[in-house]
């Protein structure tokens, strides 16, 4: 069972959360939220986002609902310039749309498909960073917590595509550690393994999902929770000398 994590220090900061419509995404949101901070959820479905909004709304926090594909930079910036505008300077992004990684054998493996999971799992965290992080460095100050997969970390049954982009994630993450940490902004990721969400739920019978919490060492599958707490962690002061790392979420099933 996930602990909700509590750190102070993020009490008034703005939190910018993509693909925060639902799974990972949302439950950051609202973790977020829960901890005081003003949070912005960006993303495609707009029904899905303004939910979230609404809840956060709800529960007497602060939200902000903005539909923007993260793969079209023009949608991203106008993203950028509405949040600013309502919310504030982004103190905290975590740049998590994407997830495109349904299996697909390499040699069927098309160029279109490549370019489709390279630009929804790689090319928009770069943009929703490129969005932000200009804003972080002009006040000496931020954090970025970018998200990979374990599909980076070692072999597994997702795609050549998404295996690449994810790793170009964690690559793009050190890069920008040692960049951007001399201007007060800490770049951290997370790789979540198996994360209960609704397409799992959709795709597998309760007898799969059983055998593969078996798989992992500490016997379950992850909870979107899992990952917004590990987010939340590397987004606050509680890991004010921490940079660059990529903190595997993944139940003792990634060890290196």
């Amino acid at each position: 069972m996930t602990v909700e994590p509590r750190y102070p220090d993020l009490a008034g900061r703005v939190a910018v959360v993509t693909g925060g419509s639902r799974g990972i995404g949302a439950e950051t949101a609202r973790a977020f939220a829960r901890n005081g901070a003003a949070v912005a959820v960006i993303g495609r479905d707009e029904r899905a986002l303004a939910g979230v909004a609404d809840a956060v709304t709800a529960a007497g926090g602060r939200a902000l609902a903005v539909r923007a594909d993260c793969t079209v930079d023009a949608e991203v910036a106008s993203a950028a310039a509405k949040i600013t505008a309502e919310l504030g300077a982004a103190d905290i992004l975590a740049p998590f749309a994407g997830g495109n990684g349904m299996p697909v054998p390499t040699p069927q493996e098309t160029a279109a498909h490549w370019r489709e999971v390279v630009e929804s799992d790689l090319t928009s965290t770069f943009l929703s960073i490129s969005a932000f992080l200009p804003g972080m460095i002009e006040r000496g100050h931020g954090a970025i917590v970018t998200m990979s997969s374990a599909a980076a970390r070692q072999a597994a049954h997702s795609s050549a595509a998404y295996a690449a982009a994810k790793a170009g994630v964690i690559a793009l993450t050190r890069h920008l550690a040692a960049e951007v940490g001399p201007h007060g902004v800490r770049v951290n990721c997370i790789a979540p393994s198996a994360i209960e969400n609704e397409r799992i739920r959709t795709w597998t019978t309760e007898a799969q999902r059983s055998e593969l919490a078996a798989s992992f060492p500490l016997r379950r599958i992850g909870q979107p929770g899992d990952a917004a707490a590990a987010t939340l962690f590397l987004a606050s002061d509680a890991s004010s000398w921490i940079t660059g790392v990529t903190l595997d979420v993944a139940g003792g099933k990634i060890m290196v």
